[in-house]
């Protein structure tokens, strides 16, 4: 029983680092997606042009590639880096950035267009519409969009171990090594688990306060 309440305390001090880098990657990430979409249907074509690149280059890529670049190559360009902590936020927070700026353009784009011709015959200007009209129907469309990347958020921070960053995955591997010790992989799932419960209760409440609009 020791022993399990040891482990059990090691694994949480691991699990803080996962729910650090998940909410730090979603408080900057969310508004930076924003300003991602805004670039991507610019209609100042050489800024949407390198929005869409920058895009594409960093949904195709794995982010566990993303992580070692942010990491390792500012040491090859004699730059100094950065801890393993703020690289990992990094790649994280551009990483969802993308992704995010992609659902919000769906989003947008699928506000009818009429929409907007009303607002500008109430005489609203086009901050106005989009605050007042726009973006709240945006944001009832795209939740549950946004819940399956948020969810999936939760899962990816265990990729921050690459680096060398002691989250539970890498507490629970180094717990393994030791003797007679086998269950603690096994045992940070239940963390993720119940997190992700948590999560989902949580995006769930915030899609029913949407629920208007149906």
């Amino acid at each position: 029983m020791e022993q399990f309440f040891d482990v059990t305390i090691i694994l949480l001090q691991g699990f803080w680092t996962n729910i650090l880098i998940f909410a730090l990657t979603l408080l900057i990430s969310i508004p930076l997606g924003l300003v991602v979409t805004f670039g991507s249907m610019s209609k100042f074509k050489p800024l949407a042009y390198l929005s869409k690149i920058l895009v594409w280059i960093v949904r195709g890529t794995p982010l566990m590639l993303q992580i070692f670049i942010i990491y390792y190559i500012p040491g090859f360009l004699g730059i100094p880096a950065s801890s393993q902590l703020t690289s990992v936020i990094i790649a994280f927070a551009v990483n969802y950035a993308f992704y995010f700026s992609e659902i919000y353009r769906g989003g947008i784009e699928g506000v009818p267009k009429g929409q907007y011709e009303a607002g500008m015959v109430l005489g609203m200007t086009k901050p106005q519409i989009f605050k007042n009209i726009i973006l709240l129907q945006v944001a009832k469309k795209i939740v549950p969009s946004m819940s399956n990347e948020v969810i999936t958020l939760v899962k990816d921070t265990s990729l921050a171990s690459v680096i060398g960053l002691t989250e539970i995955i890498k507490s629970s591997t180094q717990l393994m090594s030791s003797p007679g010790i086998l269950y603690p992989l096994f045992y940070s799932g239940i963390f993720f688990l119940v997190f992700n419960g948590i999560v989902t209760l949580g995006l769930n409440k915030i899609e029913k306060k949407f629920s208007y609009y149906n």
